[in-house]
């Protein structure tokens, strides 16, 4: 009998360590952002560093990235879970047969604009005619750009665009690579990166001046995702509603966070200012106007087909394409 107790007793104990270790074991789920950090991020790195994405069950990798429409890439390939970037970017994709979606908004508004210098002698966007603009190859910011020209009485033939590699858009704008009068750039992070690097304040022309009415950065993930494992798109989307809604209430306790995860120039004064600034864009188009009831992250019907008009107009969508078939509310709770 005793050995009997004992047994059990080892049995008991040996089932109490083994019960923790499952109970917790947690999904891992890598995020591709659309960039290197920046100030838009912060609600992201204040969800991981305050353990919201663990109190669903999630471990959260945070990767940078090389645009959005690379973040959106190595989600559809299957190295990344979600990404977060340029909605028009993924409806690109997906367009082209990308298994993509839009499972939540962040930025429900576009900040895409044409910033020049002040001494480029540009004051209207008409004076871009016979000019060079800087962008980078995968960025969500190229998608509307030959919309803007359309707009403005410019073709693509009109402006030269230069392609410089991912993380030096800036410097070779300061330094006028090419003899670039300006680039194209979002007007939440690279203003403030310019002045930071000792530019002037750049002048912008604004993309939503020129007839662009857009949804700005969605969070996509796989339609096989959304089908196969629908729990885990809503514990992820779950616990980013909430860290946006506490990067809200708590923003420089939000900007601490990712400047912890980042380190170097960000973790001082200097750089955690300039994040602060970027991520007060972002905090302040989190809704857009069509979103009366204030819902964090819906994907707002109007502002789609919005969007979706816009591109069948202007990049070759199909004139067919349903503009509900890019994203899904499914996953929206707040």
């Amino acid at each position: 009998m005793k050995s009997l107790r004992r047994l059990l007793a080892g049995g008991t104990l040996a089932l109490a360590l083994v019960l923790p270790s499952l109970a917790h074991a947690e999904d891992d789920v890598r995020l591709r952002l659309n960039w290197m950090y920046y100030g838009s991020h912060a609600g992201f790195a204040y969800g991981k560093d305050k353990g919201m994405y663990k109190d669903v069950g999630i471990d959260l990798d945070i990767r940078s990235g090389n645009g959005s429409g690379s973040a959106h890439r190595l989600v559809a390939n299957g190295d990344s879970t979600f990404s977060y970037g340029s909605c028009g970017s993924m409806i690109k994709l997906a367009s082209e047969g990308a298994p993509l979606i839009s499972v939540g908004v962040i930025d429900a508004m576009g900040t895409e604009a044409i910033l020049v210098r002040p001494d480029s002698g540009v004051k209207e966007i008409k004076d871009l005619k016979g000019k060079t603009l800087l962008t980078t190859a995968n960025a969500g910011v190229n998608t509307f750009f030959p919309i803007v020209l359309a707009n403005a009485g410019l073709t693509e033939n009109d402006v030269k665009i230069v392609n410089v590699p991912d993380g030096a858009l800036v410097s070779s704008y300061l330094q006028k690579a090419g003899d670039a009068v300006g680039m194209l750039g979002g007007l939440d992070d690279k203003p403030a990166e310019i002045i930071a690097n000792g530019g002037e304040r750049p002048i912008a022309f604004p993309y939503s001046d020129f007839g662009v009415d857009q949804v700005g950065y969605c969070i996509v993930t796989t339609k096989d995702l959304v089908k196969n494992n629908p729990d885990l798109v809503k514990r992820f989307m779950q616990a980013t509603i909430k860290a946006y809604q506490e990067t809200e209430k708590n923003p420089d306790a939000a900007v601490a966070a990712m400047a912890d995860i980042v380190g170097g120039t960000m973790n001082e004064d200097a750089g955690k200012k300039q994040a602060r600034d970027v991520l007060d864009v972002t905090l302040g188009i989190l809704y857009s106007g069509n979103n009366k009831d204030k819902v964090l992250g819906l994907n707002v019907d109007s502002d789609w087909a919005s969007m979706v008009d816009l591109m069948k107009k202007y990049n070759n969508l199909d004139p067919n394409a349903d503009p509900k078939s890019f994203y899904t509310n499914e996953f929206i709770t707040n």
